[in-house]
């Protein structure tokens, strides 16, 4: 290969993954743009091609899960919410929705076990484990007397 011509593809390629690199994150962004009004498909379909080329993105599948959630589909909610777990334990508001998706279903243990791992790292919705815990008692007694 000419020794001149390297130079010029290095910059060439360099160039094409920058152009490439900006579009995907112009995706993201308009994502949420589309999500804060509202738009909840065009979000929806924004993040789903975002994830494509950047499928450990777990902020993106929150975003699904809220969208999902909005669409009342709890299946796909789950299943966002549990990938965004398993790419970031540690995230507070995933956690929490999890949580409110299990209570809706009376699914008692597991909002208790997914209870016990939000009290381990609560930072911002700390004040949500009461909330919770009232819940979960008010269905239990609910349930005890019908």
């Amino acid at each position: 290969m000419n020794k001149k011509l390297f130079p010029l593809i290095f910059l060439l390629s360099l160039f094409l993954f920058n152009s490439s690199f900006a579009s995907n994150s112009s995706f993201y962004k308009d994502a949420i743009n589309e999500f804060e009004k509202k738009n909840f498909e065009k979000s929806k379909f924004l993040f789903q091609r975002y994830l494509v080329i950047n499928p450990k993105d777990y902020s993106s599948y929150l975003y699904l899960a809220k969208i999902f959630e909005e669409e009342e589909n709890q299946i796909e909610v789950e299943k966002n919410l549990n990938t965004t777990l398993l790419l970031n334990p540690k995230n507070e508001e995933a956690l929490y929705m999890l949580m409110e998706l299990q209570l809706s279903l009376s699914n008692f243990s597991k909002v208790k076990d997914l209870n016990e791992k939000f009290a381990l790292i609560c930072s911002k919705l700390c004040n949500k484990k009461v909330f919770i815990a009232e819940k979960m008692n008010n269905l239990q007694t609910s349930d005890e007397t019908n």
